[in-house]
C-alpha cells in the first residue's frame, strides 16, 4: 500500500554523497562477462532488480555468476557461441536494457528463448531491435505490436548487416553489436548521433575491438565476429544519473556544498553536467581519470544562480534519463528553459515527459508541454 511522503526544506546540504554503481555498465559487465572464457571479477555492481534480472538470465543460459562480500561479483563465462538453452522463460522484470540487449545475444546462438516482463515492460516497443535481428536471420514471434512476451529462435549462422538506426538508441546499437559477436564477418551499426558507448568500450577492453569512425553517412561502429572475449577486473563507475539528484539539490539550496566521487563521466552520459555549467552552475570536476575503460571524476556542486537556456536537441541522447531533474533545476533558474527532442521519454517504463510536466504543475511551476518538448519558466529566485 503506498504511503505518503512529506518533504521539508533544508537550510543547506553539505558533505559527501555516496552514489551507487552505474546501471547501464552493470548490465553489460554481466552479459559480456558471461561470454568470456574465464573469470571476470566485477566490483561496484548496481544491485537493483533490473541488474538482477540480467544476472538471472545469464545464469539460465549457463554462466556461473556468484556474489561475494563487499559487492564483488564473479562471472565464469561460457565463451561466445556457447550459451545454453534456458529451461524456462527469461523474466526481464521492468528492464528494457536487459530485454533488448539479451535478445541480441540469444539471436546469434542456436537456442530458443522466450522473453517475458512485467506489465510495464510488456507495453514497451521491441520492434526497434526485432527488425534488425530478423534482417540478420533470427526468427522472432512477438506479441501484437511487437511487444513482450516474445520468442526468439536463434541461429549460429546469422549474417552480418550494415544497419542505420532510425533513432538515437544505445540499446539498438548494443543489441546488434552483441549479435555480431557470434556472426561471421563484420556487423556495422550507423547512427546519426553518438549514443552511450559502454558496449563498445567494454568489448574493446575485453579483446574484441569495436571500430568507430565518422563518415558522411553518420557514425559507424563495426565489430567482427569469431573473436574471444578475455576475462578481466571490472570496476563499475558510480552512476551519473543518481549523482544528478544531490548535485542539483546542492545547486538550488542555499549555502550548500556537495561532493560526489568516482562518478562516470563518459562523454555520452555527461550531458546534464555540461548543461548545468551552461546555466551558470558552480560545478567543478576534479581527479578526472580512466578506469576499466571509462572516464570518472569527482563532482563538487555549490549553490548557484542559474539561468534558463535552450537545450540543444542533439544533446538530449547524452542526458535522456536526466531530463526530469534538469526540469527541477530549470524551475529555479532565471528566465525560460526550452527543451525539444524529448519523444523518447514518452516510451520509457512510463511517460516520463507527461509525468515531469504534471509534477511541475502540481508544484506551481509555470510550464508548457508539447509532443516532444517542455518549456519551463523559472522563478528566478537566487539562493540565499
Amino acid at each position: 500500500m503506498p504511503k505518503p511522503l512529506t518533504a521539508h526544506p533544508s537550510s543547506s546540504l553539505n558533505g559527501h554523497a555516496v552514489i551507487p554503481g552505474d546501471k547501464s555498465i552493470s548490465h553489460r559487465a554481466l552479459m559480456i562477462g558471461a561470454l568470456t572464457e574465464g573469470e571476470t571479477i566485477i566490483s561496484g555492481l548496481l544491485e537493483g532488480e533490473d541488474v538482477h534480472a540480467t544476472a538471472a538470465a545469464m545464469r539460465a543460459m549457463g554462466a556461473n555468476i556468484t556474489r561475494e562480500q563487499n559487492n564483488v561479483w564473479r562471472t565464469f563465462g561460457v565463451g561466445i557461441g556457447n550459451l545454453k538453452q534456458p529451461e524456462h522463460p527469461l523474466d526481464m522484470g521492468n528492464s528494457g536494457t536487459s530485454a533488448r540487449l539479451i535478445m541480441g545475444l540469444v539471436a546469434s546462438h542456436a537456442i530458443t528463448a522466450t522473453f517475458t516482463g512485467d506489465s510495464s515492460l510488456s507495453k514497451r516497443p521491441m520492434n526497434r531491435v526485432i527488425e534488425p535481428l530478423r534482417a540478420m536471420g533470427a526468427k522472432i514471434n512477438a506479441s501484437e505490436g511487437g511487444t513482450l512476451p516474445l520468442t526468439i529462435h536463434g541461429t549460429n549462422t546469422l549474417k552480418p548487416i550494415t544497419y542505420k538506426t532510425p533513432k538515437a538508441s544505445a540499446q539498438i546499437k548494443s543489441c546488434i553489436l552483441l549479435a555480431g559477436l557470434n556472426t561471421a564477418g563484420t556487423t556495422t551499426v550507423i547512427e546519426s548521433t553518438l549514443t552511450r558507448n559502454y558496449t563498445e568500450n567494454m568489448l574493446t577492453a575485453a579483446g574484441i575491438p569495436v571500430i568507430t569512425k565518422t563518415t558522411d553517412g553518420g557514425i559507424e561502429h563495426a565489430v567482427t565476429g569469431g573473436g574471444t572475449l578475455l576475462p578481466s577486473l571490472v570496476q563499475i563507475p558510480r552512476d551519473p544519473s543518481s549523482a544528478a539528484f544531490p548535485i542539483v539539490a546542492a545547486l538550488i539550496s542555499p549555502n550548500s556544498n556537495v561532493i560526489c566521487e568516482n562518478i562516470g563521466l563518459n562523454p555520452t552520459r555527461d550531458g546534464l553536467y555540461r548543461t548545468l555549467i551552461d546555466m551558470g552552475a558552480d560545478l567543478s570536476i576534479t581527479n578526472k581519470r580512466t578506469e576499466s575503460g571509462e572516464i570518472i571524476g569527482c563532482l563538487t556542486a555549490k549553490n548557484s544562480t542559474l539561468k534558463g537556456i535552450n537545450l540543444p536537441p542533439e544533446r538530449v541522447p547524452d542526458m535522456i534519463d536526466e531530463i526530469p531533474i534538469l526540469a527541477i533545476a530549470a524551475s529555479f533558474a532565471q528566465g525560460t528553459t526550452t527543451m525539444t527532442g524529448l519523444a523518447e521519454l514518452r516510451v520509457k517504463e512510463s511517460d516520463r515527459l507527461q509525468t515531469t510536466y504534471d509534477g511541475l504543475k502540481a508544484c506551481g511551476v509555470k510550464c508548457e508541454i508539447g509532443k516532444d518538448s517542455l518549456t519551463i519558466h523559472g522563478t528566478g529566485q537566487p539562493p540565499n
